[in-house]
Order: structure tokens, then C-alpha cells, then sequence
């Protein structure tokens, strides 16, 4: 065992590069092996819009898109993401700063109070985007319904945000943003989704 101070030899089985794809570039890392995509994010690689709240898959504000699937970022081992493409709140705007859909629309209904929860209600949001254009129903989602994108409903959108808490209780100005860009989306045809699963 290395000594208080000073650091561990390279080859000690603790540690690992891992290669992500994260807002589109690639990043190398040596990291612990206990070391979580969240802790990843923020301490390795400065990505502080992922909130660490309950640091136990419950609250939601570590949310994040991996591979374009949402995910709680605080319950997943960094070494097991490699390779994977990672997309965070950093990473939804466009290269020339133009907000996401989604920030826009949760500024113009008030979708936030203090902020803290909402990059990962924003991220959850675009995930939910995706995966109801995919045609992948919730719990809510009625068994009978032809094949082919879901409809994101109030009732809809409530049930696949209900992992995002927001202790400031700003649920309906979320509920009515997503609900403005999926209605935006609908008279335009299905969204757009990128591999990363950020509508386009």
C-alpha cells in the first residue's frame, strides 16, 4: 500500500483510463475505479451543471444522457461508461450558444425557482422527448394505442419526469415547457433525435 501522501503505482489495479465522448469531445481519464460518472463530470472535468442532491438515484438532479438514454449519473462507475457518448446540461445548447429548445421554453414558463434541480429536469426532459417519439410508452401510456410515437400529454409528461424532484415545487412550469416543445414538435412532425439524443 502506498503511503499517506503520496501516489499509488500505476500498475496497483485501482485505477483506469477511460475514454468518453462527452458534449461531443472526446475526454481521456485516469480514474479511480470507485469514482462515479458524476464525480467524473464535475471534479475531473469541470461539468458542474450536474447537480449532486441525494447522491442515491432518487432525486434526479445528477441526470444526464448517456448513449442518448437518460441516467442518474451518481449510481453509475465511470470505468463502466467507456466509450460511451455523454451529454450534459453543458452540452444542449448549440456551439454558438443558441439555447436548446427545451431552456428556452423553461424560461419562458417559469420552469425553475432556485435552478438547482434543473439540468437534470433538462436532460430528463430531452430523454423523455426521445423516447416518446420512439414510440416507448410509460406507465401511463394506454396499452391499446396504435404503434408509432406517444403523445406527451400532461398525464404523459408527469409520469416520465416523476424521477426528477424539484423541492421548489415548480412542477407545472415544467410540465407546460415540455409540453409547449413536444406540441411544437407534433405540428412539425416528429422531433428530430441526434445519436446523443438531443432533439434537433
Amino acid at each position: 500500500m502506498a503511503a499517506s501522501g503520496t501516489p499509488p503505482p500505476e500498475n496497483d489495479g485501482l485505477r483506469s483510463r477511460v475514454t468518453l465522448r462527452v458534449n461531443g469531445a472526446e475526454r481521456v481519464l485516469d480514474l479511480d475505479h470507485r469514482v462515479t460518472l458524476l464525480d467524473a463530470l464535475r471534479e475531473s472535468l469541470g461539468l458542474t451543471g450536474s447537480k449532486k442532491g441525494c447522491d442515491h438515484g432518487q432525486c434526479g438532479a445528477c441526470t444526464v444522457l448517456v448513449d442518448g438514454r437518460r441516467a442518474n449519473s451518481c449510481l453509475l462507475l465511470a470505468v463502466a461508461q467507456d466509450g460511451a457518448e455523454v451529454t450534459t446540461v453543458e452540452g444542449l445548447a448549440d456551439a454558438d450558444g443558441s439555447l436548446h429548445p427545451l431552456q428556452e421554453a423553461f424560461l419562458e414558463h417559469d420552469a425553475f425557482q432556485c435552478g438547482y434541480c434543473t439540468p437534470g429536469q433538462l436532460c430528463s426532459a430531452v430523454g423523455a422527448l426521445a423516447e416518446a417519439a420512439a414510440g416507448q410508452p410509460s406507465h401511463v401510456t394506454d396499452a391499446a394505442r396504435p404503434s408509432g410515437p406517444v403523445a406527451l400529454t400532461g398525464e404523459e409528461i408527469r409520469e416520465r419526469l416523476s424521477g426528477n424532484l424539484c423541492r421548489c415545487g415548480a412542477y407545472n412550469g415544467i410540465v407546460e415547457a415540455v409540453a409547449a416543445v413536444a406540441g411544437t414538435g407534433a405540428e412539425a412532425g416528429a422531433p428530430a433525435v441526434t445519436r446523443s439524443g438531443v432533439i434537433a
